[in-house]
């Protein structure tokens, strides 16, 4: 379904974020990508939902190439921003409509969807968002903020969901229907984490990138969570030392805090 050959992304005037990743997402595969802070997690992203075009490498969907031309207008650019949607790590970049109802139903509008307004109340119930549908989005907290982005994308009923950090912001009741729902969702899923602890919860292949952008594993990601090389490696764990009852000693740790560009 996604298909990606030697991307090779730098931002101006910076080292390269992504640097010969090569891989493929079939149809219906939760795919987790894990990387320290800088890795190029979020960028790969971006690459995937055609935000960013990549400088080295090609790209494709579904077999057809995906390009900046080819997203400008015209039969290709309308399916692929209708099938393929990225929910950013910071909701505030995606929130910019008057209210909630407004916020959820933009998308389904703009592709010409005549159940948009149906499509807004029906996630913003499932979300438990119904309460707040004609407030600001920006009056919100950062935890609603992102069940409104999060909506805001899964009512085009998408393909693809391309999802960066996206537990950073929610309660533990929040976050357990969102694995709930991408355990039966059936969708393609490529979700973004460092946190550890959820990754095995998110799916069933890991990819993990390094410093630089460097692909350093592609497979299942029961194998990588338990390669505590690979972990230190990619500076997911880190080694330190312990005093525990006057004695001394090291081993590492793997610590799951949310944040990440």
């Amino acid at each position: 379904m996604i298909a990606l050959d030697g991307i090779r992304y730098a931002w101006p005037d910076a080292p390269p974020v992504l640097d010969g990743v090569s891989l493929a997402v079939k149809e219906g595969e939760r795919l987790v990508l894990l990387g320290a802070n800088g890795s190029g997690k979020s960028t790969l992203l971006k690459l995937m939902n055609g935000l960013v075009a990549p400088q080295a490498g090609s790209f494709s969907y579904c077999g057809e190439a995906v390009s900046p031309a080819r997203l400008k207008s015209g039969a290709f650019a309308r399916r692929f921003r209708s099938e393929v949607v990225l929910l950013f790590q910071h909701p505030e970049a995606m929130l910019f409509n008057p209210t909630v109802r407004d916020e959820i139903a933009y998308g389904p509008r703009q592709l010409g969807f005549a159940d948009a307004a149906d499509r807004a109340e029906r996630w913003a119930a499932a979300l438990g968002l119904t309460p707040l549908l004609d407030a600001q989005p920006f009056s919100l907290s950062g935890g609603q903020k992102q069940k409104v982005a999060l909506a805001a994308i899964l009512a085009l009923d998408p393909r693809v969901l391309l999802l960066d950090e996206p537990s950073a912001s929610l309660d533990p009741r929040a976050s357990g229907w969102l694995i709930d729902y991408l355990l039966d969702c059936g969708q393609t899923v490529v979700t973004s984490t460092h946190n550890l602890s959820m990754a095995a919860e998110l799916g069933e292949r890991a990819v993990v990138l390094g410093e630089g952008g460097r692909l350093l594993y592609d497979g299942p990601l029961a194998d990588a969570l338990r390669d505590r090389a690979l972990m230190e490696s990619a500076n997911l764990v880190h080694r330190h030392r312990h005093r525990h009852d006057g004695v001394v000693h090291a081993h590492t740790h793997s610590h799951d805090w949310e944040s990440s560009r």
